[in-house]
């Protein structure tokens, strides 16, 4: 077992290797680093997230596709679009997320821009608004994005919830996109209800198979419960920031191949 000073003072090296913006041009977070619009930046990003699946490189294509698809403009496209505009999205496809998806994420969140200003009040609902805990977040999220009447059952399979055990490495990750703000330019930090110390590791199989090397992991499964526990044992290292480790580990993995 490796020594847990040890351990903090290689992980905490290897966050600043990679938390900055040279990091970027190669990973889906370039997507929303493309617009400069608080609605684009968080549109582009839930898109670029619930895509990341795959080669980094053919996501960082598919996301660039359907951006351009929506005029370079998410948000003024989702929250203005005619039916008619909505046509050109019907050969859009990325791995089984179809033209049918898309729709549907697009007419929901056009329900959600004509209610409120921003994304992150899709995340907080009123019992989680004075002590936030990630599990019912994510678990009302999936609740709300699914209650428009009629929505399509297959689309379900791309929004995550911890009520199906899941992981949810998608939407962890798109949640630290926008909640952490340390000015090194990757995250965005433009989302201030939920606290950076609430943030749950996002658990790819890099991540997965790095955390397992160095003890930080023991679950033989990877599920939401391994996904607490790592974020537990990063919390040893910075309790108020732990999911900064995920740089660190995902870059151990894809990019050193450790």
């Amino acid at each position: 077992m490796i020594d847990s000073n040890e351990l903090k003072s290689f992980l905490d090296q290897k966050v600043e290797e990679f938390n900055n913006p040279s990091f970027i041009k190669d990973d889906p977070i370039c997507i929303p680093h493309q617009f400069s619009k608080k609605q684009d930046i968080e549109i582009a990003g839930f898109f670029a997230s619930i895509l990341a699946w795959g080669q980094r490189k053919t996501i960082i294509n598919k996301c660039n596709e359907l951006m351009q698809l929506m005029d370079n403009s998410p948000h003024d496209f989702i929250a203005s679009h005619e039916d008619t505009d909505l046509k050109r999205l019907l050969s859009f496809k990325h791995r089984t997320f179809n033209a049918t998806d898309t729709l549907y994420f697009i007419e929901k969140l056009k329900h959600h821009y004509h209610q409120h200003d921003s994304l992150e009040m899709a995340f907080i609902s009123a019992s989680n608004n004075n002590d936030f805990e990630m599990k019912s977040a994510l678990i009302h999220f999936r609740n709300y994005f699914f209650d428009l009447p009629d929505f399509p059952q297959r689309t379900k399979k791309h929004i995550s919830t911890p009520a199906n055990k899941s992981a949810c490495k998608r939407l962890n990750m798109f949640l630290r996109w926008m909640a952490r703000n340390d000015k090194n330019g990757v995250d965005f930090g433009i989302w201030k209800n939920i606290p950076t110390s609430a943030l749950i590791c996002p658990c790819d199989v890099h991540v997965d198979r790095i955390a397992r090397k160095l003890g930080l992991i023991t679950r033989k499964q990877t599920d939401w419960q391994t996904a607490e526990e790592l974020t537990q044992n990063l919390q040893k290292f910075d309790p108020n920031d732990p999911v900064k480790y995920d740089f660190a580990l995902f870059g151990l993995g894809v990019i050193e191949k450790f």
